[in-house]
């Protein structure tokens, strides 16, 4: 692992849904806690919400995970919010910040940060969002705000200044933490650690590339070049040289 990686303040939680890439990522010192979802869970092939998470927290014990409820009903999603949430003391539960039909959760995020449950509330993109949320949780037990600045910059709109500002914003709360979701690249985590966000989640994708952080570059373009002579030779690629 990079030494640079090493020197990281934003903390890294694993992002995925595959139990032999989360235990793997469990076993990485620098990974300090763990995301999923639904989609990830029906990517990675998931037939049971519950089997699944059991499973994952008999290994998982000590490290945040963050487990989403699913329903589009407020009164199903408190049910299932307060039955995930006894799963396990290192749970936050994963509360949208609308239903389906647009309709705000705030009410059902407020209820439950009264009743002590550990939220992640997601899908957030805008600070107006934030702003809403953030007194839902601030006399909580501790909450994450995740905002996916990957998808705003899929927008087309930089992310970053809507980053800074949520950070911003949480310094009158230490018990909630800021996550930059949905990250598409390496370099999201040095900014997020330059803005001095709380979290990054990160796909193990984009994990393993972390010994490349703070590379020499002319070495690194050493490295680029060998690659592809070593892939075209290892491919047997020939040119016949003469007339066509």
């Amino acid at each position: 692992m990079s030494s640079n990686a090493g020197k990281l303040n934003v903390k890294i939680f694993a992002d995925g849904a595959e139990k032999k890439g989360m235990i793997e990522m469990y076993q990485n010192p620098i990974i300090s806690g763990f995301t999923t979802n639904p989609t990830l869970m029906k990517k990675a092939g998931i037939a049971s919400y519950k089997d699944f998470s059991l499973d994952i927290l008999s290994e998982i014990k000590d490290k945040p995970i963050s487990l989403e409820v699913f329903s589009d009903d407020f009164e199903e999603m408190e049910k299932q919010a307060l039955e995930i949430a006894s799963w396990g003391e290192n749970i936050y539960v994963k509360i949208p910040i609308t239903n389906t039909k647009a309709q705000s959760s705030e009410k059902l995020i407020e209820k439950l940060s009264k009743a002590n449950v550990k939220l992640n509330v997601t899908a957030m993109m805008t600070i107006e969002q934030l702003n809403k949320v953030v007194p839902l949780l601030a006399k909580g037990p501790g909450s994450y705000v995740s905002i996916f600045a990957g998808r705003v910059a899929d927008a087309g709109i930089d992310p970053l200044p809507i980053m800074k500002e949520a950070v911003k914003i949480l310094k009158k709360y230490p018990n909630i933490e800021l996550i930059w979701a949905s990250p598409r690249e390496l370099f999201n985590i040095v900014q997020a650690d330059v803005i001095g966000c709380h979290i990054i989640t990160v796909t193990n994708d984009i994990i393993k590339k972390l010994p490349t952080l703070g590379k020499d570059l002319t070495e690194f373009s050493l490295d680029t070049v060998k690659m592809f002579y070593n892939d075209a030779k290892s491919a047997g690629y020939t040119i016949e040289y003469g007339e066509n």
